[in-house]
Formats: structure tokens, sequence, C-alpha cells
């Protein structure tokens, strides 16, 4: 059975026009698209690297892992999100290969294909957040690397992540997250480790509304990053 939930899919197939509009409902996404790109390529090579890129929405990240010398296999279960992503890359003559597929059945038809997969701001999202850990695992080779971020569960987490940046900043659309489905970092690590991943760190994403400028340290309390590496094969 895949790992969806219908209503997530429709939220954001909803909104799939919306995904290169810099002042629209992804508006965040692009103002922190760089830094998550610097993030990635600060611990990975991505030139002539083979990248996955798991929950590729509109093709942000994708397009910009493309830029970085990456070729990239973008992939999304809503229909709607892959063409919005075909048309920007045919628009800006790149080459992305984008599917609607689920990563579980690419990773079993191209297991240990990768050099490097991508997994950012998607797990809270689906019904089993581990599935996608252990499928993303399956899906790098052995000594490749594996990038996931998302929102820690705690009232801090709450507080700053759903009610001052969707209700009180309008930073994200309301209702694009829902507290019980946030992942806290010690959970995202032990479903790391079942799946044959070494988490090398945790990092922090900060948001300060005064200048609408972010940044990267080692708290974890709200959006975080994890950087790990599939081990060898025994």
């Amino acid at each position: 059975m895949a790992n969806v939930d219908a209503s997530e899919l429709a939220k954001f197939a909803s909104r799939a026009g919306e995904w290169w509009d810099p002042r629209g409902a992804f508006r965040t996404l692009h103002e922190i698209n760089e830094l998550r790109l610097d993030y990635i390529a600060q611990r990975a090579e991505l030139k002539g690297a083979r990248v996955l890129d798991v929950g590729c929405g509109g093709g942000l990240l994708a397009e910009g892992l493309a830029s970085r010398g990456a070729r990239v296999t973008g992939i999304d279960m809503a229909p709607e999100n892959v063409a919005a992503a075909v048309h920007h890359a045919t628009a800006g003559a790149l080459t992305i290969d984008y599917r609607c597929v689920d990563v579980e059945e690419l990773a079993s038809e191209r297991a240990g294909a990768f050099d490097v997969v991508t997994c950012l701001e998607m797990l809270e999202h689906v019904p089993e957040p581990e599935r996608i850990v252990a499928a993303c695992a399956a899906a790098v080779r052995p000594g490749g690397a594996v990038f996931f971020s998302t929102i820690n569960r705690n009232l801090k987490s709450f507080a700053l992540a759903i009610v001052g940046a969707e209700y009180v900043l309008g930073l994200l659309p309301r209702g694009t997250h829902e507290y019980r489905k946030l992942i806290r970092p010690a959970e995202l690590a032990g479903w790391c480790r079942r799946a044959s991943l070494d988490v090398g760190e945790l990092t922090g994403l900060h948001f300060n509304p005064a200048t609408r400028s972010y940044w990267l340290d080692g708290n974890v309390d709200v959006n975080y990053f994890a950087s790990a590496r599939r081990g060898a094969v025994s």
C-alpha cells in the first residue's frame, strides 16, 4: 500500500500552479533554497553525482541541484506537482528526470543507484515516515549521503512553526503542518539507524522575522536538517 495521505496530496496539488511564484504560497522555500543547497553541497559532492530528490514538489530543490552539476531524478506522488516541475525545467532547458512514483517502488527497482538522496520538508506529510527513511536508505549506494529536513515536535515548535509561521506571520498557508505529524530528532535518528544510515549531524534552521533572514546552527528545537551516510554492506 502506498505511503500516501490523500488529503496531503490534495493540499499541495491544489497549489501546484504557485510553485514558482517567489511571492506565493512557497515563498519560504524560495528564500531558503540556496541555504538548503549550500548545506547539501558542503557535505556531499554534487558535480556529476546521481541525486534522487524525494517529494520534489515543483522542482525548486531539484533545479538547484541540477544547476550545481548533479544528474537529478525528482519524484513526487502528486501528478500536478510533477507537471509543474517538468514545465519549468523544460522552459529553462534543464535535463531532470521527473517521475510520479512512490519512493519505495523506485528504491525496489533501483536499489543503491544514487550517490545522494534528498528528502526535505516531506517526512511530516506522510502516514509512515519511517518507511520513507528506509526507502531513501535503500535507494542510495553504500557510503552515499542522505539528507532529511523536518520539524521537531514540542511546544516551542508548535508556537513558532505552526501558530507563528502559518497563522501570525503568514510564512506558509494555514494548515500546512499538523502538530501530531511532526518528528522529534530522536525518532528520526532511530529510523535512520534501523535503515543502516549513520547520522553524522543534526542542524537547526532559524528565521528572523524582522529581517526575513535565515541561518543554521546546532539548536534543533524547531526546524532541523539531518545529514546521514549509508553504511557499507557487510
